[in-house]
């Protein structure tokens, strides 16, 4: 048993003994956990990660646990002469804001990150202490050389770019992969899980790891705590499938990602891009449950969360509230609005993404096109200092301080400047006060992760009574507001007041910037009305709330279900059972067998005997050896039941002479070579097929891949070969349009594994589960033994019969029953087996058992 030690470190530093806490993510002291023997590297054998005990789970209640590169702390060194820091909160960093928006008094927050200041190895100790004690910050530590590989090297030159849609076409384009920069990226993300480690309770604490810079971080976690509540959101944005499949380590990356417990993204489209390449590349897919997305991993549901971060209400009205702030807006109604100039606003990172140079020609084409707007309309673009460095942000800055001084020289006069550049940091207060003045707000990304820069600018419009006469407004008087926005920016959707433009399309920005001008008062009004709706309520609380909410539901089952990992290396994961839901050993089913006298034996095909994605699917000559084995004991009964038509069931099992045979869904069954084939139900017509035959048509010359299969009694359109979305989509649609041009036959329409199926009504494999019993049951031969195999959805009525008949007159008392799913999911099922490989070794473990307990000849 793994042990386990709780020490406080505030305690130790104040001989203060923590109090008991009550409530649910109660206020609490600060807590350091060490786990013995589980400090191993990634690459140890997944079998030695521990597992939780869920009655091991401490008594105290939930906090959280905030990850991120960096720390919400200013740093900076002493000025008075005396060795040591000075710390304080940074007010704009959106973990302090998340902190703020969740409130104290409700929960608990530690953060682990990095600071922005390197410090010595002599000084961390002390350092730490100070944080921990006075901030509650965990500060992770990482070498320089290793940390500018990391954040300067893979994230910023690898990452970054790709996530922005930049492929590194040539060695300017983006950095291309660097192994030993991945390296690094993965050694500091274990840096990061031992920081947790010391801090962390994983039976209740909730971590929230934050960003593509700790992508990985989730596997390291998961390895070390089987049930830990691991929730990750992604600020930037997600790459369409084809531009993240020339990742070379995107498996890794994808798998890490789907140990956390909760995904969250700010727009469908990066959550839909995620899905995708889970689909394409794993061959995970999704499913929409009562508005939440899940996918199934391994026995665990990894939920997909949907929401755009929000601004920090509070502090933005503070700082419209300072008579700084004032008196700024003062100063530019005087430098803009008393000279009849409008002021239109941009505010940028200076990074390629940002767009400000299309920006900026957009300026330039909309004077050239309304010459009687020079003179009267001015673009401020305040540029921030780029977070990254290299070439690209020397570029940008070349480029954008060469097309103001163009602009400038060409429509400049005296005491006017079209395009004024502020290029150095300024005070938020600063940077608020344009956002009052300005008439328009450009935000023209070319791609961004989420951008709040529109929402700040909608709260400042909004303004308070002092800056209301600072502008000569009446307080009655609606306010107005104006975006032009990117649609490729995360809050483009949310904004649909916004004009929304392409970027690239320089005649449509310079359109829009024209149209943002002349727009009519009333308009304007009822723009600013809705978006400033949305944003007040929508802010970073709300988000943050929201945020652990789901992942406080996706993790309320964690504690009654078995969990172990497997897997090594980053392809380390967590399979995680109902405890009633087992693998099948071959000693407790051969013990069974052994027991038993009377058997019914039900296998599925395709899936379950035979891999879905075999080529050739006809029966290999050891799989009909096993069934005629079990066939030849007298005291068995042998099924296969399965989808397809009874003349190839036939033809692939011609030598199985006791071999029963149940072919499409159940409806034709025949109990051995000897009896003539019968129906479950009564006969049907199928003159359905005449409508339902050139639907399916339709969808198949449309759908490259596609194919249909004609049955007897049944039709079946595959799109096992065709591209997994499209084949998806089209299976929907066609879906619902069998659904509506049969709803008057008497056939269901559903779908299944890569197929959409329409076959008569009543037919089930559970019709056949139940026809067997009877029948045994009938002739004096209640079965004490009872195994079925099955793969997918329609096995389930099978599994669904046999468990409800346990107990009941078509069995023996005290029977063996054993329902088995291929593969660990949920399932009427209770027990599993990984692949068809194991159940053929089953069978044929079975088989010989069957052939040593026949009597010799």
């Amino acid at each position: 048993m793994v042990s386990r030690s709780y020490s406080n470190l505030l305690e130790l530093a104040s001989g203060e003994a923590p109090s008991p806490s009550f409530g649910r993510m109660s206020q609490r002291i600060p807590r350091i956990m060490t786990v013995a023997g589980i400090m191993s590297d990634l690459d140890d054998d997944g079998s030695e990660s521990v597992c939780s005990d869920p009655s091991s789970s401490s008594a105290q209640k939930d906090r959280i646990i905030v990850v991120a590169n960096q720390l919400p702390i200013r740093v900076q060194r002493k000025t008075d002469g005396s060795k040591g820091w000075l710390f304080s909160w940074d007010e704009n960093s959106l973990l302090l804001q998340l902190k703020d928006g969740l409130g104290d008094d409700e929960i608990e927050v530690i953060y682990v990150g990095c600071l922005k200041e390197e410090i010595h190895p002599n000084e961390q100790d002390e350092v730490s202490q100070i944080l921990l004690e006075t901030f509650k910050c965990v500060p992770t530590f990482v070498p320089p050389d290793l940390f500018t590989k990391y954040y300067h090297g893979f994230c910023k030159q690898q990452l970054w770019p790709l996530f922005h849609y930049m492929l590194p076409l040539s060695p300017d384009l983006g950095g291309r992969f660097n192994r030993l920069l991945w390296q690094a990226y993965v050694s500091v993300n274990k840096i990061f899980a031992d920081r947790i480690m010391e801090v962390i309770n994983p039976e209740d604490d909730f971590v929230w790891v934050h960003d593509y810079h700790l992508m990985v971080l989730p596997t390291f976690l998961r390895k070390r705590f089987n049930r830990v509540k691991l929730g990750f959101f992604l600020h930037s944005p997600f790459p369409s499938s084809e531009i993240y499949k020339t990742l070379p380590i995107r498996e890794e990356i994808l798998r890490a990602l789907l140990n956390s417990d909760l995904i969250g993204f700010h727009t469908f489209d990066y959550a839909r891009h995620f899905l995708s390449c889970c689909s394409r590349m794993l061959g995970i897919s999704y499913e929409s449950k009562r508005g939440y997305i899940g996918l199934e991993y391994y026995g665990r549901t990894v939920s997909i969360k949907i929401l755009p971060v929000g601004i920090h209400m509070g502090q933005l009205q503070q700082v419209l509230s300072l008579p700084e702030t004032e008196a700024k807006v003062s100063e530019l109604v005087q430098q803009y609005n008393h000279q009849g100039r409008t002021l239109l606003l941009g505010v940028d990172d200076m990074d390629i993404f940002k767009g400000i140079s299309l920006k900026l020609l957009a300026m330039e084409q909309l004077l050239l096109q309304h010459p009687e707007k020079q003179g009267k309309v001015v673009l401020v673009q305040i540029a921030n200092p780029a977070r990254g460095k290299g070439k690209d942000v020397q570029e940008v800055q070349d480029e954008t301080n060469s097309t103001v001084k163009r602009i400038n020289e060409v429509f400049g006069r005296p005491g006017y400047q079209p395009v004024i550049l502020i290029d150095k940091p300024l005070k938020f207060y600063e940077r608020i006060a344009y956002y009052v003045v300005a008439e328009c707000c450009l935000v023209t990304a070319v791609r961004d992760g989420m951008n709040l820069i529109p929402y700040e600018y909608i709260i400042s419009r909004q303004g308070n009574e002092r800056l209301d006469k600072v502008l000569k407004l009446d307080s009655s008087t609606p306010k107005k507001s104006m975006l032009v926005v990117s649609e490729f920016i995360g809050c483009s959707p949310s904004l649909s007041g916004a004009i929304r433009v392409n970027p690239w399309n320089i005649d449509v920005v310079a359109d829009a910037m024209d149209s943002a001008l002349v727009m009519p008062e009333p308009e304007k009004q009822l723009r600013h009305e809705k978006h400033y709706r949305y944003v007040s309520t929508h802010d970073v609380g709300y988000w943050a709330r929201s945020f652990l909410q789901d992942l406080e539901r996706t993790c309320k089952d964690h504690v009654r279900r078995r969990c172990w990992g497997i897997g090594f290396g980053l392809s380390f994961r967590v399979v995680a059972l109902d405890p009633n839901f087992r693998k099948l050993s071959m000693e407790h089913i051969v013990s069974a067998y052994k027991r038993t006298t009377t058997r019914a034996i039900l296998l599925d095909y395709d899936g379950t005997l035979m891999p879905q994605n075999a080529i050739d699917k006809k029966p290999s000559a050891k799989t009909i050896e096993i069934i005629k084995t079990l066939c030849r004991d007298k005291n068995n009964m042998v099924f296969i039941v399965s989808a397809r038509s009874r003349k190839t069931l036939a033809d692939w099992f011609p030598t199985c002479e006791k071999l029963g045979i149940a072919a499409e869904h159940g409806y034709f069954l025949r109990m051995n070579q000897d009896e003539e084939w019968e129906t479950c139900i009564p006969e049907v017509e199928c003159c359905w097929k005449e409508i339902a035959e050139p639907v399916m048509q339709l969808y198949t010359e449309t759908t490259d891949g596609s194919v249909i299969e004609d049955k007897e009694t049944s039709m079946v359109w595959s799109y096992e070969d065709a591209d997994p979305d499209f084949g998806s989509c089209q299976a929907k649609e066609l879906l619902d349009h069998l659904e509506s041009v049969l709803a008057n036959e008497p056939v269901t329409v559903k779908s299944g594994q890569n197929i959409v199926e329409v076959k008569p009504q009543g037919v089930s494999k559970g019709l056949v589960a139940k026809r067997l019993l009877n029948e045994m049951q009938e002739k004096g031969m209640s079965p004490d033994f009872v195994l079925c195999i099955g793969d997918d959805r329609s096995d389930e009525d099978m599994f669904e019969v046999i468990m409800s008949s346990v107990s009941g007159p078509s069995m023996a008392p005290a029977a063996e029953v054993f329902a088995c799913t291929v593969g660990r999911k949920p399932s009427k099922a209770k027990y599993y087996l990984d692949d068809t490989t194991e159940i053929v070794r089953l069978m044929q473990g079975l088989a010989s058992v069957a052939d040593q307990m026949l009597p010799q000849m």
